[in-house]
């Protein structure tokens, strides 16, 4: 399954940020060990540096910022997404951008913890432990 992770459920994860950061690092270790196929917006790592160097460091920041390019494939955000993201009725331009670059590259779901915030996605969209569930269920069928 190929899955956007929007930038809050990686920030779970590299601040420590309790009682969000087990379910966010239960899917990036199945990204790690190639489960399920982790993309992030490329606008995201920008931002994900940003918050991060606040709260870790810049220069941790940096290298759990080249961890991530290690791990994650990058949802290119492109003038044609851009236009796009200004297309869809979403309240946050951010969110949107999101959106479109997971579906110009063929994502099957994002995963996030603000799911109010993509009502009107046309991707599924789950929290970390709703997208674990649905994983878990779809390896029960197999």
């Amino acid at each position: 399954m190929k899955v956007l992770f929007d930038t809050n459920v990686v920030l779970d994860v590299l601040l420590a940020r309790e009682p969000f950061v087990r379910p966010a690092t239960l899917l990036l270790c199945m990204v790690d060990r190639g489960e399920i196929r982790g993309l992030l917006g490329a606008t995201t790592l920008t931002t994900l540096h940003y918050l991060a160097s606040k709260g870790i460091g810049r220069e941790r920041a940096r290298e759990q910022v080249r961890r991530l390019l290690d791990l994650f494939d990058v949802a290119p955000v492109d003038r044609e997404v851009l236009h796009q993201a200004l297309e869809v009725d979403f309240p946050d331009f951010e969110d949107a951008v999101l959106h479109e670059a997971a579906r110009a590259v063929g994502a099957e779901a994002i995963v996030t913890r603000n799911g109010n915030d993509f009502r009107q996605a046309t991707l599924p969209v789950y929290t970390p432990e709703e997208l674990l569930r649905a994983l878990q269920a779809k390896r029960g069928l197999s």
